[in-house]
């Protein structure tokens, strides 16, 4: 029997759509450790670890106690959260779930860059609380504009940014993207602008939206020097990482008037801290924050269709290499490598210790 670890799923109920996914001869376990480690125990039963929050780490000293894993997945995209040398010495694969969401965190960000330049969520707080509102003379809010022929500047032109470019264009905005990782003339056959240096970009973009991944050469990468670098009264969305953005530059860059507005999905401590002075006076909604700052809780992955996607593709990336020993985006191929442990060795051994246990 195969025995899958599951580790605080985003359900509450049977884990039907998983055990759909792997068939017969598989155990699952779930253990929901709510704000603590996650416990050694069961991580030394598992032939298989999914691991479904950023919140709960799986560091060096964990992965240790994976004796018999074979594979470790993140339900989600982000890995910043397992040690993946770790998981490499031990000849562990970890693969991510990059293809679910993308259609979601697209919208979301054409939703937020259209919350602000529309005024959604201004007007809304004001009719909560005045009738004048209505009246047109009222109607101004900092960040409203056309966004026809605005340039939309997308740093990281992978899936997302790739769905949040066409959605961009749709709406007649000129799109500009900087992306080191991509292959030269690829501009040519998307028809959108490439900057060779982040500094051109944040200096020719209305709108700056980050889909990067947090990396060291990522972490902070909007900081006050980027600020300073943009253009005026230009636009900030980040549904990426939170840890891609000083928090503390935005407000100084919204206060002085410098960054016009922001948008944030993600931030870098979640839940968000209510005592920073940039949350504490959106909370109070302070005049100078009015229509210039929209939160969003970490929600522009969600709908009941996209962790339906999730868990699938989690449990498929499971099932595909204990049975089949393919890999499903294996995020630690290179340090398998560098460690001595090729993948189809890695494979060949799984489906030796497999056979053995099910004789």
């Amino acid at each position: 029997m195969t025995r899958v670890l599951i580790i605080d799923p985003q359900f509450e109920d049977d884990p039907d759509i998983e055990r759909e996914v792997a068939g017969e001869g598989v155990a699952f376990e779930i253990v929901r450790p709510g704000d603590g480690e996650v416990p050694a125990g069961p991580l030394r039963e598992a032939d298989a670890v999914v691991n479904c929050r950023s919140r709960h780490r799986l560091p060096a000293h964990l992965v240790a106690e994976m004796r018999r894993a074979k594979v470790v997945v993140q339900a989600g995209v982000g890995f910043n959260h397992i040690d993946i040398e770790a998981c490499a010495r031990r000849g562990i694969p970890v693969c991510n779930t990059p293809d679910y969401g993308t259609l979601e965190v697209a919208d979301h960000t054409l939703g937020l860059l259209l919350a602000l330049t529309r005024g959604t969520t201004a007007y809304h707080r004001r009719l909560l609380r005045r009738d004048d509102a209505w009246s047109t003379k009222e109607l101004p809010v900092a960040p409203v504009r056309r966004m026809r022929g605005r340039v939309f500047g997308i740093v990281g032109l992978g899936r997302i940014g790739l769905a949040v470019a066409a959605r961009a264009a749709a709406f007649r905005m000129r799109v500009a993207f900087h992306d080191p990782w991509l292959p030269a003339g690829v501009e040519h056959s998307l028809g959108y602008r490439r900057t060779e240096t982040l500094d051109e970009l944040l200096g020719r973009s209305d709108v700056v939206s980050l889909h990067c991944p947090l990396t060291p050469e990522t972490a902070r990468l909007v900081d006050d020097r980027a600020i300073a670098a943009m253009k005026p009264d230009a636009i900030l969305i980040n549904t990426s990482r939170g840890g891609t953005v000083d928090i503390d530059a935005v407000e100084r860059g919204l206060r002085s008037g410098k960054l016009l507005a922001a948008a944030l999905d993600v931030l870098p401590v979640e839940p968000l801290d209510r005592s920073h002075p940039l949350i504490a006076a959106w909370s109070r909604e302070e005049a100078w924050l009015e229509g210039r700052l929209v939160l969003t809780p970490h929600a522009a992955f969600y709908t009941p269709e996209s962790l339906a996607d999730m868990r699938r593709l989690s449990m498929l990336a499971v099932v595909r290499f204990l049975r089949e020993g393919r890999l499903r985006s294996c995020v630690n191929l290179d340090a398998l490598r560098a460690n001595g442990h090729e993948p189809e060795a890695v494979r060949d051994g799984v489906r030796e210790e497999l056979r053995r246990r099910a004789g």
